[in-house]
Parts: structure tokens; sequence; C-alpha cells
């Protein structure tokens, strides 16, 4: 599968520490967008941003599966994609 088109779930802390989670095929460039105020009208009151997770999902119809099922998680289930108990 060509790199440009496997695509990742990512998931990014916002200034007013809620979590946002999308779906990119270019994460980096995303965040990017997200932080230039470009991104989902979601983050563009809540920048800067900062990625915290990323998750290698395959095409965009697995992604959107992936991104559905994720933004159904409570906060708590959330971090815990992204933390690490001791």
């Amino acid at each position: 599968m060509d790199k440009s088109q496997t695509y990742s779930v990512y998931i990014v802390h916002c200034a007013d520490d809620t979590y946002y989670t999308g779906i990119s095929n270019k994460v980096a460039a995303r965040v990017r967008a997200h932080n230039a105020g470009q991104g989902a009208k979601y983050t563009r009151s809540r920048r800067p941003v900062q990625l915290v997770y990323q998750e290698l999902v395959g095409d965009r119809s697995q992604a959107s599966k992936r991104e559905w099922e994720i933004k159904h998680y409570s906060r708590q289930q959330k971090m815990q994609l992204f933390t690490h108990k001791s």
C-alpha cells in the first residue's frame, strides 16, 4: 500500500484540556494545520494543540471506523491509549 494512502487515527490535546480525534494520511501536516487555525472547526478556538497519540490503521475506511470507535470512548479510555501505568 502506498504510504500516502495509509491512514492514521490521531488524538491531539487541545489548549482547553480537551482531546480531539481525527484521521489523516499526513498526521504531522494535519497537526500543523490545526495549529494554524485551518484544521477542524473544533480545534480552531482551542489552539495550540499537541499530538499525543497516533495509530497507523490502513485505508481511509478502516481509519474512519477506528476514529468512530475512539470518539465514543470516555476521556479516561482515550487517555489510556497514550499513557502508561507504572
